[in-house]
């Protein structure tokens, strides 16, 4: 079964050379339709709120929001499953809670309350993974009663107060910088060259990865269109770089981030682990017959979910610097909508990582945008719960187009 690269994620849709020019434009417009869309919202939102570009807000977004990127790669993988996990916020909080009574109440080095957090998030995941892998009862149900449960351990854990402050290298995972190894005036050298070499990195491997399409012989875009896209991508990541190297230089939160991505993006498109989920999520009865173990996917997906929840629970509170008893309210949200919006399926068997990956920066934008211009709380969620159901709807009309046109 052919599954999509992290490689693959930018790039259009295999057309063969006879395709007229218009329905070749409009099915890269589909196909690359999630980053359009994010480069509309910040440019729009850019226009009504100026400051949404600026170095230090650019810097921000990353900080404030690097949480729903980590919990959307696990949620990605669970959705392509056909299943979901509404408990990942309620494990934020208690892994929070956890790493909190290591280093705060208990005094011990950061190190261990990270350890403690990641173990208690596999535990998590554990638990919930035997129920729906290994008993068959429907994610839904069991990740709504993990919500109740650990949300409620986190607050009995806290005593239902806040527990702070971390400060030294736990404090630093979400709020540290790497900058003035190189120098420069008034900008970061080190940052723009950490970027140069990630853009050298990322075109050097979708050159590679086109390559080995056309020996296979196997559909590729056109060279120019494969060329743009890689100057598109490059020119956005250095004018980022750029923009935050005249602030605080590169945040260490970013680095964690991008090897996550990158990891799980070769997870996904290049592992015998990654293709049986979505030979799962695809057919569920096809992949029981080619001899997928089911139950053990199912089981680890769920086991890598809440792992990656430990991770955000320490990322929030590192740069929350505090556990807190209301820590990850409506995180599951946010994740489950940064799927869903990058081109998840809502019947699994479909999704990216660098479409969750750029939903979760449409979700990031907005939020930071409505709150530079003032947007009220309550209005707030109203917008993501609207753009949450049109990306659901587009899923749905896109898919029967697709059944229509076979």
């Amino acid at each position: 079964m052919s599954t999509p690269t992290v490689l693959d994620d930018l790039n259009s849709a295999p057309v063969a050379a006879s395709q007229p020019m218009g329905r070749f434009l409009l099915d890269s417009l589909r196909k690359n339709g999630i980053l359009l869309a994010f480069v509309l919202v910040v440019i729009v939102f850019a226009i009504l709120q100026p400051a949404l570009l600026s170095p230090s807000n650019l810097t921000n977004l990353v900080l404030q929001y690097a949480y729903v990127l980590i919990l959307a790669l696990g949620m990605l993988m669970v959705i392509v499953l056909a299943q979901i996990d509404l408990s990942v916020g309620s494990v934020v909080a208690l892994t929070g809670a956890v790493a909190a009574l290591v280093c705060v109440r208990g005094g011990m080095p950061w190190w261990l309350g990270v350890l403690a957090a990641l173990a208690v998030g596999i535990l998590c995941g554990v638990w919930q993974g035997f129920w729906v892998a290994f008993v068959g009862i429907p994610g839904f149900i069991v990740s709504l009663g993990g919500m109740l449960i650990f949300r409620g351990l986190a607050q009995l854990l806290l005593n239902y107060q806040s527990l702070s402050p971390f400060g030294g290298t736990y404090y630093d995972i979400s709020n540290g910088f790497l900058n003035g190894l190189f120098g420069g005036n008034g900008y970061d050298v080190f940052t723009l060259v950490i970027f140069a070499i990630a853009v050298v990195g990322f075109a050097v491997a979708a050159w590679r990865s086109r390559a080995a399409k056309l020996r296979y012989q196997q559909k590729v875009s056109p060279l120019p269109v494969f060329i743009v896209q890689i100057v598109v991508v490059a020119a956005i990541a250095m004018a980022y770089a750029w923009q935050i190297s005249h602030n605080r230089g590169l945040p260490v939160i970013l680095i964690i981030l991008a090897v996550f991505i990158m990891i799980y993006g070769v997870v996904m498109g290049r592992t015998g682990f990654g293709r049986h989920i979505y030979a799962i999520g695809g057919n569920l009865m096809a992949a029981q017959l080619s001899g997928v173990k089911v139950k053990k996917v199912t089981f680890l997906a769920f086991v890598n979910m809440g792992f990656l929840a430990a991770v955000a629970g320490v990322v929030y509170s590192a740069r929350m610097n505090a556990a807190q008893p209301a820590a990850g309210n409506s995180f599951e949200l946010d994740a489950i909508a940064a799927c869903f919006i990058g081109g998840a399926s809502t019947t699994g068997g479909i999704g990216r990582i660098g479409g969750a990956v750029i939903g979760g920066l449409i979700m990031a934008v907005i939020s930071n945008g409505m709150q530079l211009m003032g947007v009220s709380q309550g209005i707030q969620p109203v917008v993501k719960g609207l753009i949450l159901t049109l990306a659901v709807a587009f899923d749905l009309w896109n898919r029967r187009r697709s059944a229509v046109a076979a």
